[in-house]
């Protein structure tokens, strides 16, 4: 995904002002902006020849020519997505936005068509019992547990690799020699793959004490046992473009108490909720973290997810949440597993 800084445009700009930046642009195109940083819409060469048409000059302003409703992807939508949509409406880029409407960047379709390839470190927790899964995971440890013909991790690899994702990470313990026998260096996956022991369980994130020499810039961590199909692009440049030290993926989860609920204030009742449904955000195990927040990381003792960011919260350093809209499925019980293999073919074809 592209950055946008070059070809901003704020809305009390003149058409010439708006004709510099699709000149020196490679675009060929501008984008409107309000003060929050939300796309209002766009300027082209083609909206500046109409307006002139009509009697505008180049020192009136952009407000007549702006193109009011461009398509625009979400950040939570796939590579295939974008390109569907960029396809069928014969576009050669598509403005990134997030939920709130803030433009992230913009995508390319040549780039899109193009195979990626980032540097960033992809760190996979696989080192867990899974004895929630027993008797499944006696003979096996979880993450070689198959789903749609194939190993758990395996997908999960292969979803980072074709987002251009493949330098990889395993923290394991757990039957970790299985782990290596299957991937090795990870080159007949198309990808490069380094093992660090635990050889104590210590937390999602005090493993990655044991890899600061290997972290240089912004990194993925997520579990072994999940399987999604977010834009794994997308979501490092959510992280980048919010300026963040750490985010987390989240998952809307609801719960609908089955009674009514009644409201008191003292012993006076004020109203009467039928069923009512709770909403909330729950961690979905999966993050983009800078490398400074490895300082606050101790040394070898059992440190997790939650408490890292409690602590960066606690230091009133930037920790923000990605809402994952995509399929995602925490393989933890028989059930989940159940459901992962009968849903596979249909979520990743």
């Amino acid at each position: 995904m592209k950055k946008i800084g070059n070809i901003k445009l704020a809305i009390n700009s003149t058409i010439k002002d708006a004709l510099k930046i699709i000149d020196a642009g490679a675009m060929h195109i501008a984008l409107v902006l309000d003060d929050e940083n939300k796309l209002i819409g766009t300027v082209s060469d083609g909206d500046i020849r109409r307006g002139i048409l009509k009697g505008l000059t180049l020192d009136d302003g952009i407000e007549s020519i702006i193109f009011h409703t461009p398509t625009v992807c979400s950040v939570n939508d796939t590579k295939e997505d974008i390109l569907k949509i960029a396809v069928a409406k014969k576009l050669y880029q598509i403005p990134i936005v997030d939920l709130d409407g803030v433009l992230v960047g913009i995508d390319e379709v040549d780039e899109l068509l193009k195979p990626a390839e980032h540097t960033n470190k992809v760190i996979l927790m696989v080192g867990g019992m899974g004895t929630r899964l027993r008797p499944l995971t006696n003979d096996r440890p979880k993450p070689l547990l198959e789903v749609g013909n194939k190993p758990i991790l395996e997908t999960i690899i292969a979803n980072f690799a074709k987002y251009g994702f493949k330098s990889i990470i395993l923290s394991v313990n757990y039957k970790s020699q299985m782990i290596e026998d299957y991937f090795g260096d990870g080159s007949k996956f198309g990808v490069s793959i380094d093992y660090v022991h635990e050889d104590k369980r210590m937390g999602t994130a005090g493993a990655l004490s044991l890899m600061r020499e290997q972290l240089t810039e912004p990194f993925f961590v997520m579990n072994g046992d999940l399987l999604t199909n977010v834009n794994f692009e997308h979501m490092l440049e959510y992280h980048l473009s919010n300026q963040a030290i750490a985010t987390m993926g989240v998952r809307e989860y609801d719960f609908q108490v089955p009674y009514g609920v009644v409201n008191v204030e003292g012993h006076q009742i004020t109203s009467i909720e039928e069923k009512p449904v709770h909403k909330f955000f729950v961690s979905g195990g999966m993050y983009v973290l800078d490398t400074d927040v490895l300082n606050t990381i101790p040394d070898d003792i059992f440190y997790d997810m939650p408490t890292l960011f409690e602590k960066l919260i606690a230091n009133k350093q930037k920790a923000i949440s990605f809402p994952i809209r995509e399929y995602w499925l925490d393989i933890g019980r028989m059930s989940d597993f159940e459901q992962a293999n009968n849903e596979y073919h249909e979520v990743f074809k």
